[in-house]
C-alpha cells in the first residue's frame, strides 16, 4: 500500500469513526421497561427506567433488567460499528478497529 492510499485509508477510518460518535443504537430488556441508548462508538447516552420496576424490595431484578439492557445496546453499537468499519477496510478483520 503506497503513503497517498495509506492516508486516504487513514482519512476514511477518521471520518467513520467520527460518523459513529453521532449514531446511536437501544438496548432495552423487561418488554422496555428499561431502555439503554449507547453510541456507535460504545458510550452510554441515557439510560431510561420506567417507574414501575422499580421495587425497593428487589434490587436484584432492577440489576440484572440493567445489565440486560446495557449489555443489548453495548452488542448492537458492536455491531454498527463493524458494518461501518467493514465498508472501509473491505470486510478485513483488523485488530483494535472492530
Amino acid at each position: 500500500m503506497s503513503m497517498g492510499m495509506f492516508r486516504k485509508f487513514q482519512q476514511k477510518m477518521e471520518q467513520v469513526q467520527e460518523e459513529l460518535k453521532e449514531m446511536s443504537v437501544e438496548g432495552t430488556s423487561g418488554g422496555g421497561a428499561i431502555t439503554v441508548v449507547a453510541t456507535g462508538d460504545q458510550r452510554i447516552e441515557t439510560i431510561t427506567i420506567a417507574p414501575s420496576v422499580i421495587d425497593p424490595d428487589d434490587a436484584d431484578l432492577l440489576a440484572d433488567m440493567l445489565t440486560l439492557a446495557i449489555n443489548d445496546a453495548l452488542e448492537q453499537s458492536q455491531e454498527l460499528a463493524k458494518n461501518k468499519l467493514g465498508s472501509v477496510t473491505g470486510g478485513l478483520n483488523i485488530p483494535g478497529l472492530s
